[in-house]
């Protein structure tokens, strides 16, 4: 069997088994075909959904997910993140609901309370919470160890900037371990690059870590879920699902 109908194997059974795929925590449930529903549009809620394999940082990835923030821009919060950890209590970890968006912890100066570490993250926020240098706009930023609290953020260089319109948003992560780089995108934009050693910095030097996404609501709220699209490994060919006639097939990437 060659590498190609191998690889595409691979990708076919992790999108088609993705009930197997994801452990879920709290209000995560899944949906129909490769959806997983992180809140419902309801309030004070929070929802987690770790993939059960891990990923490791000696290879080059690039995870492509949807990521839905809702379609309440006023009255709407708190917004999703994509984690990657490797807290002592694996696939179980949680952080903090309402504007830590399940992930971090109400102050940097605290270190009580529920919050994940030692992890990385980035946020796509949809409520204003001053308190962690949000901007009055929804917004990306790049957290650590279970920090909430963010010195820069991106929104496109625009005030009225909204992630709760309704639709699916295109998000891609990059690792590259060779120059220790980290990309990512949003609706095919770079919004965050940046240069850190994950594995000696953050990790202290474990190179197999637990990823996934989490969100949660306050006294705003909105419906907020991801969809799967891609997951490409050590610079192999990658396989993009296409649509057609409500189907997922597979083709090969030029």
């Amino acid at each position: 069997m060659s590498l190609k109908i191998l690889l595409a194997f691979a990708i076919i059974i992790f999108s088609s088994s993705l009930r197997a795929q994801f452990a879920l925590i709290g209000d995560a449930e899944h949906m129909p075909g490769s959806c997983i529903q992180l809140t419902p549009d309801y309030d004070y809620r929070e929802g987690i959904a770790y993939s059960t394999s891990y990923l490791n940082l000696q290879n080059y990835f690039e995870i492509e997910f949807d990521i839905y923030l809702g379609d309440k821009d006023v009255g709407g919060a708190d917004g999703i993140t994509f984690v990657i950890h490797n807290d002592p209590r694996g696939f179980q970890a949680y952080g903090t609901y309402g504007e830590c968006m399940g992930y971090g912890r109400w102050s940097p100066y605290y270190d009580g309370g529920n919050f994940i570490a030692p992890s990385i993250a980035i946020e796509f926020d949809t409520y204003q919470n001053l308190q962690q240098n949000d901007p009055a706009s929804d917004h990306v930023a790049y957290l650590e160890n279970g920090v909430s609290l963010h010195a820069t953020h991106w929104n496109d260089d625009n005030d009225d900037y909204n992630l709760e319109d309704g639709r699916l948003h295109n998000f891609r992560f990059r690792w590259n371990p060779n120059n220790k780089n980290i990309t990512v995108l949003l609706d095919n934009k770079v919004v965050f690059e940046g240069t850190k050693d994950l594995v000696n910095d953050i990790f202290d030097g474990e190179t197999k870590v637990i990823w996934g996404f989490t969100a949660s609501t306050g006294r705003a709220y909105n419906l907020q879920y991801f969809c799967f699209r891609r997951l490409a490994l050590n610079n192999l060919p990658a396989i993009h699902p296409v649509q057609k006639s409500q189907r997922e097939i597979y083709s090969e990437a030029p």
